[in-house]
């Protein structure tokens, strides 16, 4: 594929955040609306063409945390403030930014995670979870081999603690179990049809009206550097 042997042969250990989700979109994932943009005014008409609120991120392949490093600008809801964000990520003191990532706001109480890993004994690895903040806190995860069928999918959803924030919540339906079985299955084919995928990490996977959709990701390659 296109995007990972362009980033393979200038030796990226990973794919940018919109490079990670053009991937995944390749294989039927949901993604944010998005845009990379260089400029004050394509930010602007691009944060026009995609609708406010909006948010604002450094981006590029070595940008991978970009919150420890200060480089995203939440709920932008006019032209002005995505003005004023873009020249303050494009002037990080910290890390040279050349583009950057305006991307639909996409609000949620509910935060998933979907990886892959790949294990020395049984090869890629598709893993599911509590997302967000939690992630690491509650490490509520399961994981299966790929390739995985719809049964390992839905399986998956079943054997986390906290399977109880897949159902209707607080006025919001209950999240799509056939959309996210799609998601988890298309996450471990990534996994089979590229060995030089190392791992991905969607997180977290936001819900829009039950509908899981990634809003952040990173696909870690294997560039034969290590």
């Amino acid at each position: 594929m296109k995007i990972i042997e362009d980033a393979l042969k200038r030796g990226a250990k990973t794919l940018s955040e919109n490079e990670s989700k053009q991937l995944l979109a390749e294989y039927g994932i949901p993604i944010t609306q998005e845009k990379v943009v260089t400029t004050e005014a394509d930010a602007i008409a691009a944060a026009a063409e995609i609708g406010y609120p909006v948010v604002l991120k450094g981006s590029g392949d070595e940008l991978s945390h970009k919150t420890e490093l200060n480089l995203i600008a939440l709920d932008l809801r006019k032209e002005e403030e995505v003005r004023e964000a873009f020249q303050k990520l494009t002037s990080n003191p910290d890390v040279s930014v050349n583009e950057v990532l305006i991307q639909q706001m996409v609000k949620g109480d509910r935060e998933l995670v979907v990886g892959l890993t790949r294990d020395a004994q049984f090869g890629p690895c598709v893993m599911f979870g509590i997302g967000g903040i939690f992630t690491e806190i509650l490490k509520d995860t399961s994981f299966r081999v790929a390739p995985l069928s719809q049964w390992d999918a839905m399986d998956m959803m079943g054997d986390i603690r906290g399977k109880k924030i897949l159902e209707a919540f607080r006025g919001k339906p209950a999240v799509d179990r056939d959309i996210l079985a799609d998601i988890l299955i298309a996450v471990g084919q990534i996994g089979m049809d590229h060995d030089n995928v190392k791992e991905i990490d969607i997180n977290p996977l936001k819900l829009i009206d039950g509908k899981p959709v990634a809003v952040d990701a990173l696909v870690v390659l294997d560039n034969g550097s290590e």
